[in-house]
């Protein structure tokens, strides 16, 4: 457990925080600018907080008395670039991370080399790597330093779209499969919805919300934060079956629910995030209509925005979705509190890169 309270002012932005972050997968949210690198450094010893507190488990890193220097907080920082050594080989650089880690138990060279999927990599220098490639090597050189704690500074931030969905599936299996608690910086929802299992997000300086993915990212209040487009529901689910036309059948508290093809065995695990602006609301069953989720719901919160926009919730079987409506909507379908409706979901509006483990 990671415990973190502290303030720091740079020029005229005060950063004042607070919050805890468990074992699993963390993330910092908020846009550019909100203070998610600054607390970030402040973890890592880079930068010394003006006041506060931080702990991780029983060992204080920073307080008004002690001030451990980076290479004694068992920390492992990845940047957003991958800063590997260049002349250095990938089994070099991997090796070079094991200088910094402590006697005793840790994952071996083999273990990480198969967690990530470079063994075909090893004799490589970097210059010859992907932009994934690089970062997935600089992920297994902070855990063969044998960290109590995991940083990553928005670590896909510097590589495209495909790179991305190469390292995800990594970064899952590394939420999954290690001890080691991750504090993930990233502006990417999409990012936040497939990875986190705490969201902590963070605007102006401040927490402004704090729980689950589901939660945070399906609060309407979080819309400040997070803007209207970025809106959203995290549900859980299984693969149910593959259907013959090339799409995969979901099924969990929500109900069942149709895919574009997810690659995984029936009683697969998987996370799905649903746009707000994706999903529409029906007071009856709807027929002869193309989106073929169609989920019985109950309307928990109706939030009127400034403009034209409304933010439903819904309660669909215990899990939470969220709709984004107009205002015209709302009052000509009388939406509000315990109303019982549909929320409509067209199958082709779910991209793969929305599917994760």
């Amino acid at each position: 457990m990671l415990d973190v309270a502290v303030r720091h002012r740079l020029g005229n932005f005060a950063l004042d925080v607070a919050f805890r972050a468990p074992l699993g997968l963390t993330a910092l949210f908020g846009r550019s600018g909100s203070g998610k690198t600054t607390v970030v450094n402040a973890v890592a010893g880079i930068l010394r907080p003006d006041a506060g507190r931080i702990a991780l488990g029983d060992r204080v890193l920073f307080d008004e008395r002690l001030n451990l220097p980076p290479w004694k907080r068992r920390v492992g920082y990845v940047f957003q670039d991958s800063r590997l050594f260049p002349h250095l080989t990938v089994r070099q650089n991997l090796l070079y991370g094991r200088w910094f880690a402590p006697k005793g138990d840790g994952p071996t060279l083999e273990t990480v080399v198969d967690l990530l999927g470079i063994g075909a990599l090893l004799a490589r220098r970097p210059t010859l790597l992907s932009g994934g490639e690089r970062q997935r090597v600089a992920i297994g050189r902070a855990l063969l330093a044998r960290p109590e704690l995991l940083l990553m500074d928005e670590p896909l931030a510097a590589i495209d779209e495909a790179r991305k969905a190469e390292v995800l599936p990594y970064l899952e299996r590394i939420r999954d499969a290690t001890t080691v608690p991750v504090l993930y910086v990233s502006h990417s929802v999409a990012e936040v919805a497939r990875l986190a299992t705490t969201v902590v997000l963070i605007d102006g300086g401040r927490v402004v919300g704090q729980g689950t993915a589901a939660e945070v990212l399906s609060d309407p209040g979080s819309v400040a934060a997070l803007g209207p487009r970025e809106m959203g529901a995290v549900i859980e689910a299984r693969i149910a079956g593959q259907e013959a036309d090339g799409l995969t059948r979901l099924d969990g508290a929500a109900g069942p629910i149709l895919v574009p093809q997810v690659a995984g065995a029936v009683g697969t695990r998987v996370r799905l995030r649903v746009q707000a602006q994706d999903v529409m609301i029906a007071l009856n069953r709807p027929e002869g209509l193309s989106a073929l989720n169609i989920l019985p719901a109950v309307v928990r919160e109706v939030r009127i925005g400034d403009g034209p926009g409304a933010l439903v919730q819904l309660s669909v079987g215990g899990e939470v979705i969220l709709a984004r409506v107009t205002r015209r909507s709302a009052v000509v379908l009388g939406l509000a509190p315990g109303l019982a409706c549909f929320a409509v979901l067209k199958t082709v509006a779910i991209a793969p890169g929305d599917i994760g483990r």
